[in-house]
């Protein structure tokens, strides 16, 4: 299940795109612009992509029954997945169509001013937005680069809201910069470049994160230190004189199942044998607290 620090940066997205939305879509009905436009359709992506991430948080967070014995987490990058395609028609597609139109039909600018500040004021909500969510996130990164944390993140949520406030945060400084080429150029084809390159960059990011999320919905192991820290755990026990194949596979940002075959040491009776399974099993779950289901094969030579 996601963390709470995730489910408290979607609500803070979702309330601060909400507002947003609303003042994009009065500034753009009052200048014109396409730019703004495509920010406001943007706004409302955004705003639906944090609604489908809650509900799958929600569901995620459902317990075990007969039809999903192994919980419901993998809702949490069904959900994410869906906000990817979102992001990519209910953003990307439209702010292309009103970039092509404004190019077809050049209308010139009125007083950009009301979008200047409808523009600087969404800023700095998608500026503390970002904020909470890098927090969150740098504190899953420890000592590694961002990069590699966000390969590595199994926690779609938080990986959603950063993506989609830095794609928001590049948006309105792009819809700044075209409409101010336009109101002061009185050429409104800026305006109309600006709404094409936001698509182009809301593309991008729905292509990543689609990427990103299919990879855990498909299933995805534990990552390589997580893997090797199980290895060495049980390797430690004097119970276990060898450890054969170790399959993990994540069922949720904080639900990793774990299969393990296990050579046990010789002269073991049965009352030895489950609890030494005891023993390995408490030894995964120190070395790797998100472990939920474990299966221990054995691999003893004699069984007493």
């Amino acid at each position: 299940m996601a963390t709470e620090g995730s489910r408290t940066a979607v609500f803070a997205a979702l309330t601060g795109n909400a507002l947003i939305a609303v003042a994009k879509f009065v500034a753009a009905a009052l200048t014109g612009s396409a730019a703004m436009l495509s920010e406001a359709w943007h706004s409302v992506a955004d705003t639906g992509n944090q609604t489908l991430l809650l509900r799958g948080l929600a569901q995620s967070r459902r317990a075990p029954d007969a039809q999903h014995p192994f919980g419901r987490g993998k809702e949490t990058y069904f959900w994410s997945f869906m906000v990817a395609v979102m992001l990519f028609v209910g953003g990307a597609v439209l702010s292309i169509q009103h970039g092509i139109d404004a190019l077809q039909h050049p209308h010139e600018l009125e007083d950009i001013s009301v979008n200047v500040l409808v523009l600087g004021v969404a800023f700095l909500i998608e500026g503390s937005v970002f904020l909470f969510a890098y927090r969150e996130f740098k504190r899953e990164r420890g000592s590694r680069s961002n990069w590699r944390t966000f390969r590595g993140t199994k926690d779609t949520s938080i990986l959603v809201v950063l993506l989609e406030d830095t794609a928001a945060i590049l948006g309105l400084i792009i819809a700044l910069v075209g409409m101010f080429l336009s109101a002061t150029t009185g050429d409104a084809v800026w305006d109309a470049i600006a709404s094409l390159m936001i698509g182009g960059l809301l593309a991008t990011v729905a292509i990543l994160l689609a990427t990103e999320t299919k990879a855990l919905l498909i299933g995805e192991a534990a990552s390589r230190s997580d893997r090797s820290g199980v290895m060495a755990a049980v390797l430690s026990l004097a119970e276990v004189s060898g450890v054969g194949r170790l399959l993990t596979m994540h069922m949720g940002p904080e639900q990793v199942l774990v299969n393990i075959e296990v050579e046990f040491a010789d002269g073991l009776d049965t009352a030895g044998v489950e609890a030494a399974i005891d023993a390995v099993e408490e030894a995964i779950r120190s070395a790797l607290p998100h472990a939920g289901n474990i299966f221990v094969e054995l691999e003893t030579a004699h069984r007493g």
